[in-house]
C-alpha cells in the first residue's frame, strides 16, 4: 500500500515537473523577447535603417526650417518680438520680391512643359531600334554627372559677348547679341536648365516604355489601330504614374536652378533671370533674416500645394484605372 502511494506520489511530481516544462517551452515560443519582437518586424527595420538619415534631415533641414519660420514672424532673431504677418505683408509690397516671383513663375511653367515634351519625343525615338542608340542614350545621360562649374563654364564659351555664337553671327553679318545682359538671358537660361535635367526625365520615360507589355501593341495593331491612337490609348496611359514623377521632379529641378543662373550672370543678374533665389541670396548678404526666412517659407508652401495637388490627381487617375 505505502508503495502504490510512493510511486504515485513519484509520477505526480515527474508529471508535474514536464507540465511546468512544457508549459515554459510554450511560453517562449509564444512571447518571445520584445527586443526580439521588435526586431522581427520589417516596419522597425526599416525604421532603424532610415533613422540616420531621419536625424541628418532634422538636424540640417527640419529644425532649421522651423525656426526659419518663427524668425519669420517676429522683428528680429535676438530679442525679437511677435509681429504675426507684418514681414510677409512687407514682403508682398516689395517690388524686387514680386519680381523674382514673377520670373520664377513664368520660367517653371514655360522650361517644364517643355522639358516634359522633350524628353518624352527623345524617350520614344530611344525606345525604338535607332542607330547608334547606345551612345545617344550615353550623350543624354552625360550632363547629370558634369560638375556645374563645368557647365557653366561651357554656356559662358558659348553665350559670351565675344564667345562662340557670336563669332558665327559676326561672320554671318549678324549684330552681336549681348545674351546676358538682356532679354534672351532667361532665354539661355531656360536652354541650360533643359540640357542639364532632360537626361533624368529620360532615363524614367525609358523605364516606363520598356515596362509596357508588347502584347497590347500587338493586339493593337491586329485590331488595326494607327499610331496616334496606340499612343493615346496604351503608351500615355501607361505612362500616366511616371508622368507625374517626372513633372514632380521638373519643377523642384526649376526652383534649384539658382546655382547655374548665379554663376553665369553674378548676385544681379538681368531683370528677365533675376530668380527667388537671387532676391533669398541678396537678403542673407544684407541680413535681412526677416524678409529670407518669409520669402522661404513662402516658396515652400507654394511647393508643398503643388506636391499635394499633383498626389491627388495621382491618386485620382489610380482609382479611375483600377
Amino acid at each position: 500500500m505505502k508503495i502504490n502511494k510512493s510511486r504515485s506520489y513519484i509520477r505526480n511530481v515527474f508529471l508535474d515537473r514536464d507540465h511546468r516544462s512544457l508549459n515554459k517551452l510554450q511560453d517562449k515560443k509564444k512571447s518571445p523577447t520584445k527586443f526580439r519582437d521588435f526586431m522581427q518586424k520589417d516596419t522597425s527595420i526599416a525604421l532603424l535603417f532610415l533613422l540616420p538619415s531621419a536625424i541628418g534631415f532634422s538636424i540640417f533641414y527640419l529644425i532649421p526650417f522651423v525656426m526659419g519660420m518663427i524668425y519669420s514672424l517676429m522683428d528680429g532673431t535676438t530679442d525679437g518680438s511677435f509681429v504675426g504677418l507684418a514681414n510677409y505683408k512687407e514682403l508682398l509690397g516689395s517690388a524686387s520680391f514680386l519680381k523674382a516671383a514673377t520670373n520664377t513663375f513664368w520660367f517653371t511653367a514655360v522650361s517644364v512643359p517643355l522639358i516634359i515634351i522633350i524628353s518624352l519625343l527623345l524617350a520614344l525615338c530611344l525606345n525604338q531600334n535607332v542607330y547608334i542608340q547606345n551612345w545617344l542614350r550615353s550623350a543624354f545621360v552625360l550632363p547629370l554627372v558634369v560638375p556645374v562649374a563645368s557647365i557653366v563654364m561651357l554656356w559662358q564659351i558659348l553665350f559670351d559677348w565675344n564667345g562662340t555664337f557670336n563669332v558665327w553671327m559676326h561672320n554671318m553679318g549678324f549684330e552681336r547679341i549681348d545674351w546676358m545682359k538682356s532679354n534672351w538671358a532667361i532665354i539661355v537660361l531656360t536652354i541650360v536648365y533643359l540640357w542639364k535635367n532632360i537626361g533624368y526625365n529620360i532615363i524614367l520615360f525609358l523605364a516606363a516604355l520598356q515596362n509596357i507589355p508588347k502584347e497590347y501593341y500587338e493586339t493593337a495593331e491586329i485590331e488595326g489601330a494607327g499610331r496616334m491612337h496606340t499612343f493615346l490609348n496604351i503608351t500615355l496611359i501607361y505612362l500616366t504614374p511616371t508622368m507625374f514623377f517626372v513633372i514632380l521632379m521638373s519643377i523642384i529641378n526649376s526652383f534649384k536652378v539658382f546655382r547655374e543662373a548665379y554663376l553665369i550672370a553674378g548676385s544681379i543678374p538681368h531683370d528677365s533671370m533675376y530668380m527667388m533665389q537671387h532676391y533669398m541670396n541678396n537678403m542673407f548678404v544684407s541680413l535681412d533674416i526677416q524678409k529670407l526666412t518669409a520669402a522661404a517659407t513662402l516658396m515652400v508652401a507654394v511647393i508643398a500645394i503643388l506636391v499635394f495637388v499633383l498626389f491627388a490627381i495621382e491618386r485620382r487617375f489610380r482609382k479611375f484605372m483600377n
